[in-house]
């Protein structure tokens, strides 16, 4: 793996990710995003996943796109800017396809790129530090590619704010407005995410997998098709190994043992 990303894997599954350019506030340098995808790709063919934690190295969770990066992209041509802004947009849908769940471990300021890092993960979990903001109208852009799961995460009506205004807040706005779940003390982070792997583990991973696809797809459905759509889910849950064996440790007061991801 590049040395500006770190990928850490426990034996029960989790795997952490760490952007790794603290001298530069871990922004989104082209070797940065290409080693993200890399890894974002490997681990969506991982059937033994259980649930990757995104975070960063030193003071900062992610500052958003590299600056010198930028500069080339404006003294590029038009197809160079479309290219690498789809692949962003993709990297990002990647993450959030993944079919364990994404948990983004805040360690430090999130800005632009970098908030949009949070708001596709599953579960965010800040430090008390943990500034954030959509900063991208103060250098001439617009945040663009993360505005679909910043959206989903927040809303249009605080979005409008947030976007408009690309001031930076303090963590304590961001779980009021929905963009962190929860906010700690920089000593207690890792304990917080731990109790949410904890929990996440005592799960099917099959049943999360499907929970995650009725995150995505039952907003668009409704009616019939939403009644469709989510007892065939239901149906092919209890026809699933993992369902058998949840129900039979239920049963014999024990621990399921679970197979692994499809």
């Amino acid at each position: 793996m590049s040395a500006v990303l770190t990928v850490e894997r426990e034996a029960n599954g989790t795997v952490r990710i760490t952007l790794n350019r603290p001298d530069a506030h871990n922004a989104l340098s082209p070797e940065l995003t290409e080693a993200l995808e890399g890894a974002i790709d490997g681990l969506g063919r991982d059937a033994a996943l259980r649930a990757v934690v995104i975070t960063g190295a030193g003071a900062s969770f992610c500052a958003g796109g590299d600056i010198k990066a930028m500069r080339a992209m404006v003294a590029g041509t038009r197809a160079e800017r479309m290219a690498r802004s789809t692949r962003f947009a993709r990297l990002l849908a990647a993450i959030r396809a993944l079919p364990v769940p994404v948990l983004a471990r805040v360690n430090g300021p999130a800005y632009a790129g970098g908030a949009g890092l949070v708001s596709v993960a599953d579960i965010a979990i800040a430090a008390e530090g943990a500034r954030f903001g959509f900063t991208e109208p103060r250098i001439g852009i617009a945040p663009a590619n993360i505005s679909p799961y910043v959206l989903a995460r927040i809303g249009v009506t605080a979005a409008r704010r947030l976007f408009l205004t690309a001031q930076r807040f303090e963590a304590a706005e961001g779980l009021r407005l929905g963009l962190y779940d929860r906010v700690v003390s920089a000593q207690a982070l890792d304990a917080a995410v731990h109790a949410e792997l904890e929990a996440i583990l005592q799960c099917s991973p099959s049943a999360l997998a499907a929970c995650k696809r009725l995150i995505a797809e039952v907003p668009g459905k409704e009616g019939e098709a939403a009644m469709a759509y989510t007892a065939g889910v239901l149906a092919d849950l209890w026809e699933s190994d993992d369902a058998r064996e949840g129900i039979a440790a239920f049963n014999e007061k024990r621990r399921p043992r679970w197979a692994a991801n499809d």
